[in-house]
């Protein structure tokens, strides 16, 4: 599995590329906090959900959860893999290390995200 460090997701986020950001925690995880910038697909309906929000199978992807101890971003990239993606990233340590390298996270209320 390709894994990423919170460095190199914020840069790919301020890049200029599409790369698709994805939470794959429950709605209201995702409206409480996430990465700016990302959508929300929970990692039970990544399944049924990511060809309706990504037709692309090359399109660049980035999962996340809560930390390197969730297993929802794993199981998400793995289901993404195997559905024919061939660029997907797991950024491991997730919220909690976009929070250990004093990255900011967005909330509901302050936020343009929605849940795809």
């Amino acid at each position: 599995m390709d894994t990423l460090t919170a460095d190199q997701v914020h840069q790919k986020l301020l890049s200029d590329n599409d790369t698709v950001v994805i939470n794959t925690l429950g709605k209201d995880s995702f409206l409480a906090k996430h990465i700016p910038g990302s959508i929300n697909i929970p990692a039970g309906e990544v399944e049924d959900r990511a060809k309706q929000v990504i037709p692309d199978t090359d399109q660049e992807i980035i999962v996340y959860c809560a930390s390197p101890d969730c297993p929802a971003s794993p199981q998400a990239a793995e289901t993404l893999k195997e559905m024919g993606y061939s660029n997907v990233y797991d950024f491991e340590d997730g919220i909690a290390g976009w929070l250990d390298a004093n990255y900011a996270l967005s909330r509901e209320e302050d936020s343009k995200s929605i849940t795809a």
